[in-house]
């Protein structure tokens, strides 16, 4: 597994969870066992009433009002235990959807706040497979699982007990397969659960694999890197299929010695009950009765065992998605608040791994109010730049503050007041547009989101949509354009009202007419504010108070517009460039 894989909970963590689940559900609990010790009573009746009619007819001593009455016991008990059973798994049900809200809402918490360095570090496969196979196995051992365990469990044991107490000599035929399940369940156990980790962390592997070769499907055709991606995938599905055969072929043991166990109780019960009877020890209705039990052990003890075999996967996806909670956070001391509005960059270096620098020697301090255009090559370290800026990225070396204060120093909630990033990357989350846009102003009103859209141009198409605000958007909702997805994510901008905005190409999206017409509208909300603006179309540049130029990493050139055309350095060569390509366009 890769070093930079997220970490997995230990076992005791793991159980720690479960104990806390298990407190905070107790009152539910107890009434889910409850009813499920009342349906397991009342399993016991027949076979009780089956043995007594058995002696009483060998002894001449029934009559049909006698068998009557027996009869209508067998009836009632039948009756009772399907209606309580129906209650019982309701009961349960309803607990195990309780408890995977319970984890699922906590999981999605922990995910949402993880440092984006080490998501991006871990890569999407790992985490995505802990977001949907893992919680799926985990939702399919709560919701079923552990009621099925619950209904097993209580029905074994009280069926032990009605067994003994009926003919404690006989009873202990029953125990004849305890030996067989025990030592196999054993020998299962200690391999099982490396093998559904390994299983597991091999399929977030594929996924990851898979995903990467889908997200970059042009740039492999255009690179003919198809052969080599055709590798990873093969090495990554060998692996998935290693450790799918490994704990196929523990199953493949575990399996038969298992069905051997659930047959011997019923061999060795009518054996030794036979005996028994020709020493007068034992009854015609006792042997039949306790071998009736031990025929109704089977299924519960059977089903048991299968889910033992699913609450290993279950427990294994438990222990990663409790493991992202151990992921160390990246703002350990965050006790800082800034004093000021000042943003400083002194002395940053910064390297995604040891030895090779993206950005070096990078000192930026705009003025308060500034509004300054970072531009250059790409891979010049402007992205990476804005990540630092705003707190989402440490740096390597070197320190950035607001208000005198460490951006990895300031809690997040506050920093945002403070400082905010818009992308080109955007995301439109399923709901409604008002639910897209009180993401950033949970307590905006209508009006106030309608401001919003007005600044970035956007009210006209939301009036029009449907249900205007209401109308709903994302997977299976009203799908957005990328431009409108775009206008959504900067009205949200306007909503959080920073004094300081870095804007990484979050226009690029758009094209350069809606683009320039969006810029302006911008300006109204940008007035008085500081503004870093990461640019692709140089008359953003050429607005700018102040323009940088970055290459390689560093700051090479830093001027207004007109200086730095004037210099004839790297600016103005782009400046040269970027015209050129304007005035073909109109022939394309």
């Amino acid at each position: 597994m890769s070093d930079n894989a997220l970490p997995v909970a230990s076992g005791e963590r793991v159980r720690e969870v479960a104990r806390q689940l298990i407190r905070r559900h107790r009152g539910e609990l107890l009434v889910v066992i409850c009813l499920h010790a009342v349906a397991a009573l009342s399993g016991l009746v027949g076979p009780w009433v089956i043995g007594r009619m058995i002696d009483l007819l060998s002894t001449g001593r029934a009559d049909m009002g006698t068998v009557d009455v027996m009869c209508l016991l067998l009836a009632g008990a039948v009756v009772a235990q399907a209606l309580v059973t129906r209650f019982a798994q309701l009961w349960s049900l309803r607990l195990g959807e309780s408890v995977f809200a319970r984890l699922r809402e906590g999981f999605l918490a922990t995910v949402t706040s993880l440092p984006l360095g080490v998501v991006e570090r871990a890569g999407t496969g790992d985490l995505l497979s802990r977001t949907t196979s893992d919680v799926d196995a985990v939702a399919q051992t709560v919701r079923f699982g552990v009621p099925r365990i619950l209904v097993t469990g209580m029905t074994v044991i009280l069926t032990l007990g009605a067994a003994f107490i009926l003919n404690p000599l006989v009873a202990f035929g029953i125990l004849a397969g305890v030996p067989v399940i025990v030592l196999s369940s054993r020998w299962y156990l200690k391999r099982s659960g490396p093998g559904y980790r390994r299983q597991l962390a091999s399929y977030g592997r594929l996924v990851g694999v898979i995903n990467e070769t889908v997200e970059g499907a042009r740039t492999i055709d255009a690179l003919d890197l198809a052969p080599l991606q055709r590798v990873k995938i093969d090495r990554a599905l060998a692996a998935r299929n290693a450790a799918e055969r490994y704990t196929l072929g523990l199953r493949s043991v575990w399996y038969p010695l298992t069905t051997v166990g659930f047959l011997l109780p019923v061999i060795a019960v009518l054996l030794w009950g036979a005996f028994l009877m020709g020493q007068g020890l034992a009854t015609a209705g006792d042997v039949t009765a306790i071998a009736l039990y031990a025929m109704q052990l089977t299924g519960p003890v059977e089903e048991l065992v299968n889910w033992m075999d699913r609450l290993q996967v279950g427990t294994t996806a438990l222990s990663r998605i409790v493991g992202v909670a151990e992921v160390p956070t990246d703002r350990p001391d965050a006790d800082e608040h800034p004093e000021g509005e000042q943003l400083e960059a002194r002395g940053i270096r910064f390297a995604y791994r040891e030895g090779v620098d993206v950005l070096r020697d990078v000192d930026l301090v705009p003025r308060v109010g500034e509004r300054i255009a970072i531009v250059g090559p790409s891979g010049s370290g402007k992205s990476t730049l804005a990540r630092l800026l705003t707190g989402i990225t440490a740096p390597t070396a070197g320190r950035v503050t607001v208000g005198g204060a460490d951006v990895m120093r300031i809690p997040l909630a506050v920093l945002r007041q403070h400082v905010a990033l818009v992308t080109q990357e955007h995301h439109v989350f399923v709901g409604t547009l008002a639910d897209n846009l009180r993401l950033a102003a949970p307590e905006a009103r209508d009006g106030e989101l309608e401001e919003a859209l007005q600044v970035v141009g956007a009210l006209r198409w939301v009036r029009s949509m449907p249900q205007g605000l209401e109308t709903m958007v994302g997977s299976g909702g009203v799908v957005l354009t990328p431009a409108q997805a775009q206008q959504v994510a900067l009205a949200r901008l306007v909503l959080l009202d920073p004094h300081t905005l870095v804007l990484d190409e979050a226009t690029s999206l758009l094209d350069p007419r809606a683009a320039r017409g969006l810029e302006q509208s911008l300006d109204r909300v940008l007035e008085g504010r500081t503004v870093i603006a990461i640019a692709h179309r140089l008359h953003t540049a050429r607005d700018a108070d102040r323009i940088v130029v970055m290459r390689d990493g560093r700051i090479v050139e830093s001027g207004s517009h007109d200086e730095l055309v004037g210099m004839g350095g790297e600016y103005a060569a782009l400046w040269a460039s970027w015209q050129a390509e304007s005035a073909e366009e109109p022939a394309g």
